[in-house]
């Protein structure tokens, strides 16, 4: 079998060339720019209000609005909510979120410009069953999901609608789940079950999308998909929509959506994308409009040298296994922590209160380390560092003029596997200070969105590729936030586990109480719990899927009742919602997880 192939080069941006795919008067893929979208969190019945999030979202930048359709009802009042847009002069695209219902779907499909379905639950029910199929089993299986799915296809078809075929990690059916696993693949797999439907009929007007919460799923999820559609043929050469699901709110949301969505944009892959914040929605859009900015940004300079191999697997995490050496008292590659560096003038800052800075300490100092600096291009440096007799720590050179991620998988390629690697989130030269993928000092002119996600996206492209066994993050200025943002970063790419983890879904019309009041009171009550991972979620579309990434959730069962879940098993149901917050509290306690602490978790004062 010949090696699967994601993007033209890993190491010098190229764009994916795809078909165009129109949503109504956008064209998705091909030439046209990548698209921003988002969704309105109102219920779909109150026609007004979904007019207003919808107009609010088009002000704010927003090309693509989605509505939920969770019931044919809903799905009929699609028709007074265009209807309303159009009165006002909005010609915004629209796209139906359809879970569960094919009613709804070709209800939805008469008013809207496109209906997303999600292949994890449009024609199965979840039970998390395990069954052995045979292959007739399985025949018999995607007959019937042939025959749920047509109608829509053949419907869409005949009105000239676009679709979207998007898979969520966190709803896969338990027949792909017993026969893939919960697994990128089994992901992949439940997408072109669908698509092949789809091009029976010829019907093409379709784009994918491959959403987990969890971002090293995610992208090994999208570039398995690019692989096997490259695989196919030309032809199935369609769109794909990109997006971190459940990502939560705040800092920590927008770190995981530029590792998950900038990873991916820097490899050329993604024609539309949705950030998604349990925050109101037009909060997302200057956020994805960065994502998009940083990559034209850093997308122009090219590697003369294009033979290396990988050092790494695209479609599957393994961290690259380097040798165990120590810095400044502290161990890092093997099997040791990814270790965060600081340089020396911000060392200097908060040297007098580094016992009181909790997990928050800067472990290296990098003027001190013994780094090896070369540039990765240069052979001459890369064979002596590798005749050396002992592992070294090594790093790119910061006058090198080379966009991040493809540096460091340059010098991971040609580095001998024993050496390890100290990760930069820029380069910062004195020649050509305004180079791609380098900013111009140290002082940034930059706002911390703009270096967060810059960071974000080649920092934890990068780990979550497996090269790195340190960070340093140079393009912030005051070392608080240099210290906080790398082991935000590490910990939202799942290295390095520090506090608690929140997975919590955005907002919509599905969901079944305030999920922004709801986040701040878990995370007042339980954000001093190091390592424990909890879920929140509106409903149960992706909920009991996510769970199993979660050590416990919370997941709306019905109006103002709550199911609490310990991995993916309900185990409490109907809470009301006014006491489920303590029972997530007792429920913790009860498997050994809860901590009672009189003090405040550490925090790190920004200098």
């Amino acid at each position: 079998m010949r090696e699967l192939s994601y993007c033209e080069s890993p190491f010098v941006y190229h764009r994916r060339k795809t078909r165009e795919v129109k949503v109504g008067n956008v064209g998705i893929g091909c030439d046209n720019p990548i698209r921003v979208q988002s969704m309105i969190t109102c219920d779909t019945m109150d026609t007004e209000a979904s007019i207003q999030q919808t107009i609010e979202l088009a002000d704010a930048g927003c090309e693509i609005v989605r509505i939920t359709a969770p019931t044919v009802k809903d799905a009929r009042n699609l028709e007074d909510i265009v209807k309303g847009l159009r009165e006002r002069g909005r010609n915004v695209s629209i796209v139906a979120d359809i879970h569960f219902k094919p009613d709804a779907a070709m209800e939805a499909a008469k008013w809207v410009d496109k209906v997303r379905i999600n292949p994890g639950n449009y024609a199965d029910s979840k039970k998390f069953v395990i069954r052995e199929y045979t292959d007739e089993q399985y025949a018999a299986e995607l007959a019937r999901i042939r025959e749920r799915f047509s109608p829509l296809v053949d419907f869409c078809k005949q009105r000239g609608i676009a679709m979207r075929i998007g898979t969520n990690h966190g709803s896969l059916s338990d027949r792909i789940l017993n026969r893939y696993g919960d697994t990128p693949l089994g992901m992949v797999e439940s997408a072109l079950e669908f698509a092949r439907i789809a091009r029976d009929a010829d019907y093409h007007d379709f784009v994918f999308s491959m959403k987990a919460s969890n971002p090293k799923i995610m992208i090994a999820a999208y570039r398995l998909l690019v692989a096997r559609l490259n695989e196919l043929g030309p032809d199935w050469n369609y769109p794909l929509h990109l997006g971190v699901t459940e990502a939560g709110e705040g800092e920590d949301a927008r770190i995981k959506s530029a590792i998950g969505i900038g990873s991916l944009l820097a490899d050329g892959i993604g024609d539309t994308i949705r950030v998604s914040l349990t925050e109101d929605s037009p909060h997302e859009i200057p956020v994805a409009k960065a994502l998009i900015e940083n990559i034209s940004k850093t997308s122009g300079s090219q590697l003369s040298l294009l033979n290396s191999q990988l050092s790494f697997d695209p479609f599957s995490y393994q961290r690259r296994a380097t040798e165990t050496i120590e810095r400044d008292g502290v161990k890092l590659g093997g099997t040791e922590l990814i270790r965060v560096v600081v340089r020396q003038a911000n060392f200097d800052k908060i040297a007098h209160k580094i016992d009181k800075m909790g997990d928050y300490k800067p472990e290296i100092v990098y003027e001190s380390s013994g780094v090896i600096e070369v540039d990765p291009r240069d052979e001459l440096e890369i064979a002596k560092v590798n005749a050396e007799r002992d592992p070294q720590f090594v790093t790119v050179k910061d006058s090198v003029d080379l966009p991040i991620i493809a540096a460091f998988r340059l010098l991971a390629a040609r580095l001998q596997a024993r050496h390890a690697i100290l990760l930069k989130d820029v380069l910062v030269g004195a020649v050509d200070r305004n180079g791609p993928g380098r900013l111009g000092s140290i002082a940034p002119t930059l706002d911390f969105l703009e270096t967060l996600l810059t960071a974000s996206t080649n920092i934890g492209s990068l780990v979550c590729d497996g090269i790195g066994d340190a960070i340093l993050v140079q393009g912030e200025e005051a070392p608080g936030q240099t210290l906080r943002l790398s082991y935000n970063i590490l910990q939202a790419a799942g290295s390095r586990i520090f506090k608690t983890d929140y997975v919590a879904c955005p907002s919509c019309g599905r969901t079944l109480f305030n999920l922004q009041t709801t986040t701040a009171k878990i995370k007042a009550a339980t954000s001093h719990l190091k390592g424990v991972k909890i879920a929140i979620m509106g409903c149960i579309v992706n909920g009991p899927g996510e769970m199993a990434d979660a050590d416990f959730g919370y997941v709306g069962g019905a109006p103002g009742k709550v199911n609490l879940y310990v991995g993916k098993a309900a185990v409490k149901f109907n809470i009301p919602e006014a006491e489920a917050v303590d029972r997530l509290k007792d429920l913790i306690r009860e498997h050994g997880k809860w901590v009672d602490t009189l003090t405040e978790p550490a925090t790190v004062e920004v200098v």
